[in-house]
């Protein structure tokens, strides 16, 4: 099976499923749920066979696929998947058949066409998959700017209050970013020799000014997607406005591509670079993570709280891969995969919440757990997940990531680990205001508030629940495979471990 083109098959399989979805008549929104639904699952299991045939022990890429494209500028449809590329693959697998299936009435309200709606959430699939897939720069670019537009016109044309404002300035934000990806990537290919390959552009040897430069050009592109602080503002309105489903694939996955292209593209490309860069970068990720926990615990809409816990999360895995240790880098790439399946669940279950309130501030709530004890109880789950309980799988990721910056700066760990404090406060006051407490008499003349979770939604939460549980104790076949890609990025870059002097066993951390 590894000669198989799994990579290519998986970008253009949802593509497809979207072209047959956009097309079924409007007066069957029904069958166009299902066939979505049903092409999300044959995603999902190419996927999980692709997760098999990696080796781990393997080459660093696997599944490498080349097709010449522009052959005059040296562009090619080139595809292969490290550890960490592969893990983010898994988790859009995962996500999207599930988001689907929660997000089964979000249209409806918005009085626009049902099966455009699911056909935007495969178009959506296909291009976060080839973000990720790419192995030319180019590629990569084109992939990086197209998912833009599903992206807007699901919160743009089905979202919430303040839609159009909120996809408008998503849109510009990325945009601008990626204006300044694209004067790197041509600035790259001109330093490069002119090739957008990946392997080839790691061999180039590029002055140190030059290198700093280009490196500017791709960590703002990548800041602005994360988002780090300065940049985030366009989140908490986008996540927001957005529908749930959609808001938990913009957290989920969407912001990853930013850290992932930092892995990717800054470090191996610009080591150099990334290590002069590296005291700003961890700055910005201890300022995030602070300012944004402080900003969620003064929200009163439930939607726009879990917004800015993602940012403070992003500022944990800034901070993991400007660590430049093994096990703070491992920390951050296995802290992309927990945020998305944690803070996708805490998107899920608050669009629950909020569908059947009609509302989606805290101060509409109160006591809700009396009326739908089990909806209150994944909230709490979810909750308890987002700010790193041990035994959920969040708290594997931050504690890498902690005690792997701790052996190299410990003033950024200290200061990181006040954001754990702030996550306490800002989500069991969450949970207490909202399903807890005093019976808001208000909630029982709504109608939805009488409804607990149906068997579609335990359908939707149950998978989600059970990874993070199963990896908060066992996340060893998911380390295995981003350790060696973590490993040969800190090779790329020329930096080692510190000898073991705090816990020795911080491999079996993970583990």
């Amino acid at each position: 099976m590894s000669n198989f083109p799994f990579l290519s098959v998986l970008t253009v399989a949802p593509l497809v499923g979207a072209l047959v979805v956009a097309f079924l008549p409007r007066h069957r929104p029904e069958l166009a749920k299902q066939v979505a639904f049903a092409w999300s699952l044959l995603v999902l299991v190419l996927s999980v066979v692709m997760w098999v045939s990696f080796n781990a022990g393997g080459d660093r890429f696997q599944f490498r696929e080349s097709y010449t494209w522009i052959p005059n500028w040296g562009v090619s449809f080139t595809f292969a998947a490290d550890g960490i590329a592969l893990v983010m693959l898994m988790l859009i697998a995962v996500l999207v058949p599930l988001v689907i299936l929660a997000s089964w009435h979000d249209a409806e309200s918005s009085k626009r066409s049902i099966p455009v709606y699911f056909a935007l959430l495969l178009i959506l699939e296909s291009t976060m998959i080839g973000v990720f897939a790419a192995a030319d720069v180019f590629l990569f670019y084109v992939f990086f700017e197209v998912m833009l537009v599903p992206m807007y016109f699901l919160i743009g044309s089905y979202g919430g209050h303040q839609r159009q404002y909120a996809a408008v300035k998503f849109f510009l934000y990325s945009l601008v970013g990626g204006l300044f990806m694209l004067a790197a990537v041509i600035g790259l290919w001109v330093v490069g020799g002119k090739t957008f390959d990946w392997q080839a552009l790691s061999q180039v040897d590029i002055s140190t000014g030059t290198e700093r430069w280009l490196f500017l050009g791709f960590f703002l592109a990548f800041a602005i997607k994360a988002p780090f602080f300065p940049f985030h503002t366009w989140l908490p309105d986008a996540g927001g406005a957005a529908p749930a489903g959609a808001a938990a694939l913009l957290v989920g996955v969407l912001d990853k591509v930013g850290t992932f292209g930092i892995l990717r593209y800054c470090l191996p490309l610009f080591p150099e670079a990334s290590k002069w860069f590296a005291p700003w970068a961890l700055a910005l990720g201890v300022i995030g993570i602070i300012y944004a926990a402080l900003l969620a615990v003064g929200q009163n809409d439930l939607k726009r709280l879990v917004s800015y816990t993602s940012i403070a999360h992003f500022g944990f895995i800034g901070v993991g891969i400007f660590a430049f240790t093994t096990q703070a880098g491992t920390g951050a790439v296995l802290y992309m995969l927990n945020h998305g399946l944690a803070t996708g669940l805490l998107f899920l279950v608050v669009g629950m919440l909020v569908a059947r309130r009609g509302s989606a501030l805290i101060s509409d709530f109160g006591g809700a757990g009396k009326l739908v004890p089990v909806l209150a109880g994944v909230l709490f789950f979810a909750g308890l997940a987002s700010l790193a309980l041990p035994g959920t799988a969040p708290f594997i990721s931050e504690f890498l990531v902690l005690i792997g910056t701790f052996t190299v700066n410990k003033p950024v760990a200290v200061i990181a680990t006040l954001g754990i404090i702030l996550a306490a406060a800002y989500v069991l006051w969450m949970v207490q205001r909202t399903t807890q407490g005093t019976l808001n008499p208000a909630l029982t003349e709504v109608d939805g508030m009488r409804r607990d979770l149906s068997l579609r939604e335990k359908v939707v939460v149950a998978p989600l629940i059970a990874l993070i549980v199963l990896l908060g104790f066992y996340p060893k076949p998911v380390t295995d495979v981003i350790n060696p890609a973590v490993q040969a990025t800190m090779d790329d870059i020329g930096r080692t471990d510190p000898p073991p002097s705090v816990g020795g066993t911080l491999q079996e951390a993970g583990r």
